[in-house]
């Protein structure tokens, strides 16, 4: 699992990221509005943990960004406003849990894990985009009335692609989700399953379902 980190306090987010990480997460932390922004644009993230009082913006205007532009991963604020107001506004834009400074890594990590459970729990099983439907569960894929026939990896990629609509997936977060692995610029790989999947499911007379951005990645469109 992924954790994304947003804490300006040094101590703090090394402590926190440290923690995570000694527990089995993978967790990237880091100190800014923008520099969160530009994580979340780079890689794929389980939850946020998120600080609201940061250098550059305040978190709960980062919070409400991350829901409007489609980021539904659960997000527990972390912050040292812990008046009622702080935490209903926070709750009502889009926050899954609120904790309040000074804090104990244990009851962090309960919360994590039960927001995580809660995720996992509650996963949406169909997706669909246009006439295009995937149904998790059944392993199914179908546009329209026709069905379309996936390889495993290929079903994968489609779904990462489905549960992230308009957003840009880098080659790297393509290669990390479905490979497990880090990108490789020598090879062609997600070229070439990406042109399978576009022989599978789009026609001659289709407006495109992926953009391709050269020296970036591919979108859902």
């Amino acid at each position: 699992m992924r954790v994304l980190v947003v804490e300006d306090e040094r101590k703090v987010g090394q402590f926190v990221q440290k923690g995570l990480e000694e527990v089995g997460y993978s967790a990237t932390w880091v100190r800014t509005a923008r520099a969160a922004q530009d994580a979340l644009a780079e890689n794929p993230y389980d939850i946020a943990i998120l600080d609201l009082n940061l250098p550059d913006e305040d978190g709960l205007k980062l919070l409400q960004d991350w829901r409007v532009n489609g980021f539904n991963h659960p997000v527990l604020i972390l912050s040292a406003r812990d008046a009622t107001h702080d935490r209903v506004t926070g709750l009502n834009l889009g926050a899954d849990d609120y904790l309040a400074k000074p804090f104990s890594f244990e009851e962090l990590l309960a919360r994590v894990r039960a927001l995580l459970r809660r995720q996992s729990e509650t996963k949406t099983a169909v997706f669909e985009h246009r006439d295009l439907r995937l149904d998790i569960l059944g392993r199914i894929v179908r546009r329209g009335e026709r069905t379309i026939d996936l390889t495993a990896k290929e079903f994968a990629l489609l779904e990462l692609f489905m549960q992230n609509p308009g957003r840009v997936l880098t080659r790297a977060m393509i290669s990390e989700k479905i490979w497990d692995l880090s990108y490789d610029f020598d090879t062609n790989l997600i070229d070439v399953y990406m042109r399978r999947l576009r022989k599978k499911i789009e026609t001659v007379d289709d407006k495109p379902f992926f953009k391709t951005l050269r020296g970036v990645g591919y979108q859902l469109a």
